[in-house]
């Protein structure tokens, strides 16, 4: 990793702008989870993770409570993590098919995973304002992650915030931008961005979203960048 992204980073975990996040991040780290309650939780904002030099990006909204918020790494140590890295090994985007904690050993192949906002907000639902702020370390990732050519929102969400990402940095014109697994769109920087259903466990279960069908998105945009 390069000393800049070091120094993003390391940015990145420090920060402290938006009190209501810091707020929440480290209630939740003294409030653990009842199956959790020996571990120490990272409680702090979460850094990207994966191949600086890949051509893939992952998008999440935020990391999870008790997932990234807890382990210190994006989609980590959660249920939807362990469906994501099922379906990232089966698609040759990884070393392994599961996502448990910093030092398990998790190598990912020209992708790199991240989150909208850093930290995990109340209700999953971060403030615009909150977004904004965030979105300067965002554009920052975005820079530094210099081959990137295709970006996948993993949920409806994660999708929403990319666009408006792009609408203030990117003078992305106000055109609809509708959510669909599978969707593509061209970005002003010639990126393409991808809706993809979130790996969450209540899409997996009403089977909004299987293992084939996350699978078939990741090879296709495998396709794409060949």
């Amino acid at each position: 990793m390069s000393f800049q992204f070091k120094t993003l980073n390391n940015k990145i975990i420090k920060c402290s702008k938006c009190k209501r996040l810091v707020n929440f991040r480290r209630k939740i780290a003294k409030e653990k989870r009842k199956q959790y309650i020996n571990e120490k939780y990272w409680g702090k904002p979460i850094t990207g993770f994966g191949d600086v030099g890949g051509k893939i990006l992952l998008v999440g909204l935020a990391p999870a409570a008790h997932g990234g918020n807890r382990t210190g790494r994006v989609f980590t140590g959660d249920r939807s993590a362990d469906f994501l890295y099922k379906c990232l090994y089966k698609a040759k985007m990884s070393n392994q098919p599961t996502s448990k904690n910093k030092k398990d050993g998790l190598k990912l192949y020209n992708t790199y995973v991240t989150t909208a906002l850093k930290c995990v907000p109340p209700g999953d639902k971060p403030t615009s304002l909150e977004l904004k702020t965030c979105f300067k370390y965002f554009k920052q990732e975005i820079d530094l992650l210099k081959n990137i050519k295709i970006i996948v929102a993993l949920g409806k969400i994660a999708f929403d915030a990319c666009i408006q990402f792009y609408k203030e940095n990117y003078f992305l014109k106000n055109k609809n931008y509708l959510f669909a697994h599978s969707a593509k769109y061209q970005l002003p920087d010639k990126k393409i961005l991808i809706g993809c259903y979130h790996p969450s466990p209540r899409n997996v279960n009403t089977k909004r979203i299987n293992l084939n069908k996350m699978v078939k998105l990741f090879k296709n945009a495998k396709k794409i960048i060949i």
